[in-house]
């Protein structure tokens, strides 16, 4: 195996070049890389101990916390493939991945021991271990035989894994992380990363943070997501920095700590920027720490771009999926410049536009993104022809509709599974969205194509009106005149209270239609 591109090697490095370096601040509590690297060697021998080996699947449902870093090193360290899933789930959902992934072993939190008991006297889980990070004695442990997490895991305090002939990863393709998408267009499916994708996804990092030892990254995002672990929490671990964690979002936790702190590298999706901009009408807060604010997860309107300067952010864009985490960047200017822009693609990763018969279009033309290259997952687990599907002729195949300019900048029209063809003529839902958004009275827009017996496909709106507003189909579609062609107007309108959404804000459409 080649050690620089194993996370848990690089956290044992800077434990020996700097002990006493910060690591982790989090609730009060200081992590050195001295401690981190104790802490991961202690969970690996714990793990080693109930008898997981190399290719062994961990699941992990944690809030951010250090034990979710500890037990992501701890795999690494071992072989054993690290599998985080949302802690949002429901039972069927969660039911539906451990299916999929076959776990060895589930650590929780306390929290969720309603929902993770639930599995416990199924078939498919009578072979997996349970850990639940605190046990509450007031717990009938015989209805839940779940072992002590921090209790076991201390036990080995001092200790490191023991090698042995199945210990560790022997090649950069193997298997680090199953990571499991969030399923906005049906069931999600586990996409398989490598150490070589965890490795160039640091470097791409690196380049677009401008990463250095000295910087202090506070993640708010959960980091059983890409954006907080693989753009976040591993590219801070790579380059010996320190990590700021919080376990939930909140505003004025948030902008407390940047100060106190004096955070340097922050990311965050569009609805928390929305919410701290809000919050800033209640007092003062001190930004002059932070150099780069990054933004991501879905589109960032120019609107929303220009509000997060004035406030003080130094914000720039990226772009990316599960599949390959970041794959464009835009800075500060080129966001300003370039309204609606998702950035140039990264520099370790080749990315091109493709029409359906996988030939390059031209500039200016709406193709496919594709991507090739280091940062490119292995494949979905246990899933031969969504692979296939996904990755043709080397190329992995984002579903996202693109444009690019004559600059190389990227311009995202909407996901190919979202447009609808209505009377021979393609609909894209995301550019109807965006035009409906503009309506004073409308606070939120889901456009999403239904069967029409005469036009094949036409738009259902389903739309989120302003708080007091009195809002009507008939002034809807009289916004559409002269903004969109007929044949993009929603025939249908539904008015919604809220739409279900995953963890970073999406809305899942399957649901509205479903």
């Amino acid at each position: 195996m080649i050690k620089s591109m194993n996370i848990g090697w690089w956290v044992e490095r800077w434990s020996g070049l700097h002990p006493e370096k910060t690591a982790i601040f989090f609730e009060g509590l200081r992590i050195t890389y001295s401690n981190l690297h104790g802490r991961a060697n202690r969970t690996a021998c714990w793990l080693q101990s109930l008898g997981l080996r190399k290719g062994d699947r961990v699941v992990v449902m944690l809030k951010n916390c250090p034990e979710f870093i500890e037990l992501y090193l701890a795999c690494a360290r071992l072989g054993a493939i690290f599998v985080p899933v949302n802690f949002r789930l429901t039972a069927p959902e969660l039911a539906h991945i451990v299916e999929n992934a076959q776990p060895r072993i589930i650590v929780f939190g306390s929290e969720y021991r309603e929902l993770v008991h639930r599995l416990y006297s199924t078939h498919s889980t009578r072979d997996i271990l349970f850990s639940c990070l605190r046990i509450d004695p007031e717990v009938d442990q015989e209805s839940n035989p779940a072992i002590d997490y921090l209790r076991e895991t201390r036990r080995f305090d001092g200790r490191a894994p023991f090698p042995t002939g199945s210990i560790g990863p022997m090649h950069p393709e193997d298997p680090q992380v199953i990571m499991y998408t969030s399923g906005t267009t049906g069931p999600a499916k586990g996409a398989v990363l490598s150490y070589r994708k965890t490795f160039f996804n640091c470097l791409n990092a690196d380049i677009f943070f401008d990463l250095s030892f000295d910087d202090i990254m506070l993640v708010i995002l959960p980091m059983f997501h890409s954006g907080g672990l693989f753009i976040q929490t591993s590219p801070i671990l790579y380059k010996g920095g320190t990590l700021v964690i919080h376990s939930r979002f909140d505003p004025p936790l948030t902008f407390g700590d940047i100060g106190h702190y004096r955070v340097t590298k922050f990311l965050g999706v569009p609805t928390i920027y929305r919410m701290l901009i809000h919050a800033m009408t209640n007092g003062e807060y001190d930004l002059s720490s932070l150099r780069i604010s990054a933004i991501g997860g879905e589109m960032a309107t120019p609107e929303l771009l220009e509000r997060c300067r004035k406030a003080g952010f130094p914000v720039r864009q990226i772009m990316g999926q599960t599949e390959t985490s970041i794959l464009f960047w835009a800075s500060e200017d080129a966001s300003a410049r370039k309204p609606g822009t998702v950035g140039r693609p990264v520099f370790h990763a080749e990315v091109r536009i493709m029409d359906r018969d996988g030939h390059p279009v031209e500039t200016g033309e709406v193709g496919e993104i594709a991507v090739r290259g280091a940062i490119m997952m292995t494949g979905y687990w246990q899933d031969p022809v969504r692979t296939r599907e996904t990755i043709r002729d080397g190329w992995l195949y984002t579903g996202d509709l693109a444009r690019m300019d004559e600059d190389g900048y990227f311009y995202l029209v909407d996901r190919i599974k979202d447009m609808y063809i209505s009377g021979g003529e393609n609909v894209y839902p995301a550019e109807v969205e965006a035009i409906l958004k503009g309506h004073p009275d409308v606070a939120d827009v889901a456009v999403v194509g239904i069967a029409h017996e005469t036009w094949g496909e036409v738009g259902k709106a389903f739309i989120i009106p302003r708080n007091g507003a009195d809002l009507s189909s008939d002034q809807v579609i009289e916004y559409c005149r002269g903004r969109l062609a007929p044949y993009k107007w929603p025939r249908e309108i539904v008015f919604c209270k809220d739409f279900p959404r995953t963890p970073l804000g999406k809305v899942k459409k399957r649901l509205l239609v479903g």
